[in-house]
């Protein structure tokens, strides 16, 4: 298990990690943070653009602490980790405590992404 910051901006809503980008999952759902208060990120950008060629449905906005705990998954982006699930938030568990479908489906075509790369 690791310890991470989640930052929130001036208004109190979920902004990023200490040094990663942050999504929530709800109903299949992609959620983002508005970039106003957060890193833009390399691999961000890489794994929306997976998401939308997938045709999974992103939506860019604000979300609260409560509806992050509320989420059916959660997972960070970062250089050194890629996407990397989140298990818990402020210790509440999330129904997938890891890898859920989404997660999994981006992980995967990151994975080949930087497969391909090579």
């Amino acid at each position: 298990a690791y310890d991470e910051a989640l930052l929130l901006d001036v208004d109190g809503f979920v902004a990023e990690g200490s040094g990663e980008n942050i999504f929530i999952v709800k109903d299949g759902v992609i959620y983002e943070p508005e970039l106003t208060s957060a890193l833009v990120g390399i691999t961000r950008a890489t794994i929306l653009r997976h998401a939308r060629d997938a045709g999974l449905a992103v939506r860019e906005g604000d979300f609260t602490l409560a509806e992050a705990y509320a989420a059916d998954e959660a997972f960070v982006t970062g250089t050194l980790g890629g996407v990397t699930p989140v298990a818990s938030i402020d210790g509440r568990a999330l129904p997938t405590q890891g890898f859920g479908p989404v997660t999994a489906r981006l992980s995967a075509l990151y994975q080949d992404g930087i497969s391909r790369a090579d």
